[in-house]
């Protein structure tokens, strides 16, 4: 764990972070990195220079974690302090020599991203405290809280918390700001809707929002997208006509959940649009998407039900409808366009409390769902009660998203803000609900009939070939969300990391026997290199993450990992 009483500053945060995607994509698969005298030593292959920062503690998987500042090498065989600002500088001159490409906008997104850390840093409210002290309360457990602890973002991205949008906008709608807003609401004429459902019910929740006037429609938006669309030509026009009318912000509190635009109101989601860049994408629901989630709903409805059956610790959350504004234009029919999600009560077992997965697996402890916080609150910080915690984990997770793809030709994604945890009150896992269906595809090959009814438009994005999706998955599952959720613990007991694993190949091994040994799976057990998504190189040559490549790293998997021990074996 982090020193008491400290966090990292921003431009700690965006250094390591740099230092992670170079270290996985650039340096590490060149073979040019070291671990000596309590240092990772890391060699930019083209540009020539070496870089070092401090080790807290190595990892089997290469995610180390870092503290302090990042150092270059001195022509003198010294060390010197390497600020943010030249390391960035420094790994755009390597990529350009690398890709023989320019990026104009890459030191730019690295500053934006700095700028949103420090920001998630100002905001945190001090009332509660500094979490990193061993003395610090424990805060009750609270799922809205989980969703908006994340100051710091994926920690495998360049620019984790890069965002577009004036600093006063993300302060009043920021999760991380803890903020809560009513919606802007627009009554539509019904011949000005365009929507569907699996159920009437499902949009009865869009409905129950507000009244509005008769022959007209409600359509909640959130203000900050009505901020920027209000004057389109095209809005400004049906609002003349009367076609749209607008009745301002009102009707229940919601709050956003990590990925900001996802919204809450304690019963319901609502995944809207925002034409703000995060990271690396425009956060609006294309028009594929909107219909893609109800098409997925239906399709995954059978799906879902078996697996629930066989997995009951499991769930999917589902999309059942969406509603948008139809005035014949498109940039106003993604930029208020709303997928319905299903809230907690769905599917949540009684008595659990849910939590971001993300939010436990966190570095550091910023809010009270994180690992290390999350096992102290009923005396469960040794280490027999962490491996318990980690045993229970697997067995909720791993077996339903492998399912999912041998059985049924789905990749699931679930990565850590894609999976919530419901914990009991002692705070150990019961339950894993999975949810977005932005990331679902379907195996062409496995559901062709299926894809063959829907609008090509809507079938070609659902899809993945078999590579990819198998890609996917690993990704997801493996190195995205088991690797850091193992990483947290192991920093409570960094004796503990090679059982962690070897429970991680335990339960590999039970689901391949359980399929009759499928060659992929059997070689994720063996310890096949794993695919880890290429996030660096992906913001580097401007891809959508639809589009992102892969790199290959090795598998703490491949070493023969010890067998399990008694809890008596394992030292308090």
């Amino acid at each position: 764990m982090p020193a008491a009483g400290r966090l990292p500053t921003a431009g700690e945060v965006v250094a390591h972070t740099l230092l992670n995607c170079l270290l996985r994509e650039v340096s590490g698969p060149e073979h040019h990195t070291a671990v000596a005298d309590g240092h990772l030593l890391l060699r930019l292959p083209r540009s020539g220079v070496v870089l070092r920062v401090r080790l807290r503690r190595t990892s089997l998987i290469g995610a180390h974690r870092f503290t302090g500042p990042v150092a270059e090498q001195q022509g003198d065989g010294g060390w010197a302090t390497l600020p943010w600002e030249r390391l960035a500088a420094r790994i755009h001159r390597e990529l350009e020599l690398r890709t023989g490409v320019r990026n104009d906008e890459f030191l730019g997104q690295v500053a934006a991203g700095h700028a949103g850390i420090a920001a998630s840093l100002a905001a945190r409210p001090d009332a509660g405290g500094d979490p990193l002290h061993p003395l610090a309360p424990l805060e009750p457990l609270d799922y809205v809280a989980s969703e908006q602890s994340l100051l710091f973002g994926h920690r495998f991205h360049p620019t984790p918390k890069a965002r577009t949008g004036a600093p006063e906008d993300w302060a009043r709608y920021a999760p991380e700001a803890r903020a809560r807003f009513p919606l802007r609401h627009l009554a539509v004429r019904h011949r000005h809707v365009r929507e569907e459902a699996v159920t009437p019910a499902a949009l009865a929740v869009l409905d129950r929002q507000g009244t509005v006037p008769a022959g007209h429609v409600l359509l909640p938006v959130h203000p900050w997208q009505y901020a920027m669309l209000a004057g389109h030509p095209a809005l400004r026009a049906a609002l003349d006509r009367g076609d749209v009318r607008d009745l301002g912000e009102r009707g229940p509190v919601f709050r956003p959940t990590a990925s900001v635009r996802t919204l809450y109101d304690g019963h319901t989601f609502l995944k809207v649009s925002l034409n703000v860049r995060i990271t690396n994408c425009l956060r609006k629901n294309a028009e594929y998407e909107l219909s893609g989630a109800v098409a997925l709903t239906r399709l995954l409805e059978p799906v879902a039900r078996e697996l629930a059956a066989r997995f009951p610790g499991a769930a999917l959350l589902r999309e059942p409808a969406y509603r948008t504004l139809d005035v014949g234009c498109r940039d106003l029919a993604e930029g208020f366009g709303v997928i319905v999600r299903e809230g907690l009560d769905a599917r949540l077992a009684p008595g659990l409390t849910a939590l971001l997965a993300a939010a436990v697996a966190d570095e550091y402890p910023t809010g009270p769902a994180q690992a290390g916080r999350l096992l102290a609150r009923a005396g469960h910080g040794g280490p027999c009660a962490a491996l318990r915690w980690w045993d229970a984990y697997l067995d909720l997770l791993v077996p339903p998203v492998l399912a999912a793809y041998v059985d049924h030709g789905v990749v699931l994604e679930p990565h850590l803000q894609n999976v919530v945890v419901g914990v009991d009150a002692e705070g150990m896992p019961r339950q894993v609900l999975l949810r977005d269906l932005e990331g679902t595809k379907l195996l062409p090959s496995r559901h062709a009939a299926a894809l063959a009814a829907l609008d090509p438009d809507v079938a070609g994005p659902l899809t993945y070939d078999e590579r990819r999706g198998w890609d996917r998955v690993v990704y997801c599952l493996l190195v995205n969300h088991l690797a850091e959720m193992l990483a947290a613990l192991a920093d409570l007991h960094p004796h503990l990391e090679p059982r962690l694993w070897s429970g991680v190949r335990r339960v590999l091994d039970r689901c391949a026997r359980a399929h009759g040994d499928p060659p992929a799976l059997r070689a994720l057990v063996a310890g096949a290199p794993l695919p880890a998504k290429a996030n660096l190189l992906t913001r580097w040559e401007r891809k959508a993450d639809r589009h992102a490549g892969y790199v290959r790293i090795g598998s703490p998997l491949a070493s023969a990992l010890p067998p399990p021990c008694p809890p008596s074996a394992v030292r308090p």
